[in-house]
């Protein structure tokens, strides 16, 4: 058990960010799934960009790898332009 007033502020601080990122990544996760589910191009289209949105903000929090953000992206447009 902590030890310090500043430890215990800590350990509150930390569980908080974590619920945080957590509905942050589940919430990005569903939407990527949704939009992989999608078979219109123009709705696809609307919706990508809000996914790519979703994953930058990811990345720049460091809940994923930058790199593995760019996959996503990449993997996700692919999809998206291969729609009829």
């Amino acid at each position: 058990m902590a030890n310090h007033k500043s430890a215990l502020k800590r350990i509150r601080s930390n569980e908080t960010k974590r619920l945080k990122n957590r509905y942050q990544h589940t919430t990005t996760r569903n939407a990527i799934k949704n939009l992989r589910d999608l078979s219109v191009k123009k709705d696809a289209e609307e919706q990508l960009t809000n996914v790519i949105s979703m994953v930058d903000k990811l990345a720049k929090n460091n809940i994923i790898h930058k790199k593995k953000a760019a996959n996503i992206k990449s993997k996700l447009t692919k999809h998206v332009t291969s729609l009829k």
